[in-house]
């Protein structure tokens, strides 16, 4: 296992949902990993003490990384790199200026250097971009360390490969066992990594992913060429098949963090039913796959008995949607 650095909270607590179990005839538990910390809330930071720990190793002074205007990713990287007392830059995808709220908001609180970056740039030269940026910092002294978005890289994987062990550790405590895990999948190493934890173990459990964004073709390739690298770390020879790759489609929705009504009042309904907050980006397409398929008994789920859904986190980019849910909370 690769070294780290401790930041988050862990292990984080498991609890069930009862309302909800006892509506849809399935005992659904939720993993909140949405509470690794406050300004390091959310499954990000699993991932980046292990990309940390490198940057720190290697002598690193600066941190640069990208994501969304509302990046979960991006804010954990700020608030850690404040932790290590280290600059952080941030290149945020917008195709104009936006409003400073939400995560974006606490980025700059934090003293990030927030560098906006259009969409098209952000498709097809986000690397080059932060190449360059890189070699700016080492022009005047510096060495910086580069982070892929939502740090989904062989090294972050590592999060969500222990990540497992805490589960099945954590199922000894508790006496019982999941039968299914389910998460979402928006840059691919939160699922690679319990994917892959699961197949090493031989757990034999259902690791499910929900796409929020791209299709599951798209996260099978994704994952593979992930394991290319993660394999080299743990030196394993292991044939990993996407085709063994549990992804349930249909929840992309509008794409990448854009919602339609029935997503906004799924979280909302969500949220009054059983107490529990998820985000729109994220977690709340995801949850609402999960629901929607036992409802409709899809075959990825016929055998769930005990399912652990993972809450990877979300709420302060929640916050730039208030005006979208306005309307819904009148009602």
């Amino acid at each position: 296992m690769e070294k780290k650095i401790s930041l988050a909270n862990l292990p984080t607590k498991i609890e069930k949902l009862e309302r909800i179990s006892r509506r849809l005839g399935v005992e659904i538990y939720v993993k909140r990993d949405d509470q690794t910390g406050t300004e390091l809330s959310g499954n990000k930071i699993r991932k980046l003490e292990y990309g940390l720990y490198e940057a720190i190793e290697q002598g690193c002074d600066t941190l640069i990384t990208c994501g969304g205007i509302q990046s979960n990713h991006c804010r954990a990287t700020a608030a850690a790199g404040v932790r290590l007392g280290m600059k952080t830059i941030l290149y945020l995808r917008s195709s104009e200026r936006q409003a400073v709220e939400g995560n974006y908001f606490l980025d700059e609180l934090l003293g990030a250097e927030v560098r906006l970056i259009s969409p098209s740039d952000y498709a097809y030269r986000r690397q080059e971009i932060m190449e360059a940026a890189a070699r700016e910092v080492e022009e005047k002294g510096g060495k910086a360390y580069l982070i892929p978005e939502g740090a989904s890289n062989a090294i972050g994987t590592m999060g969500y490969f222990a990540a497992f062990d805490e589960i099945l550790e954590q199922e000894k405590q508790l006496d019982l066992a999941f039968d299914t895990l389910v998460c979402a999948v928006g840059s691919g190493g939160t699922y690679s990594g319990l994917h892959f934890g699961n197949v090493l173990s031989g757990s034999g459990k259902k690791v499910i992913g929900v796409p929020i964004c791209n299709d599951g073709d798209h996260f099978r390739e994704r994952a593979m060429e992930i394991w290319k690298d993660f394999s080299s770390l743990l030196q394993s020879d292991e044939g990993m098949k996407k085709e063994d790759m549990l992804l349930l489609d249909g929840y992309v929705g509008r794409g990448y963090a854009l919602n339609t009504p029935e997503e906004m009042d799924f979280v909302l309904s969500i949220s009054r039913e059983e107490g529990i907050i998820f985000d729109s980006v994220y977690t709340g397409k995801a949850f609402r796959g999960l629901v929607h398929a036992l409802e409709e008994n899809h075959e990825l789920f016929r055998d769930a008995k005990r399912i652990l859904f993972i809450h990877t986190g979300g709420l302060f980019g929640l916050f730039a949607k208030k005006f979208e849910f306005d309307m819904r909370m009148e009602k």
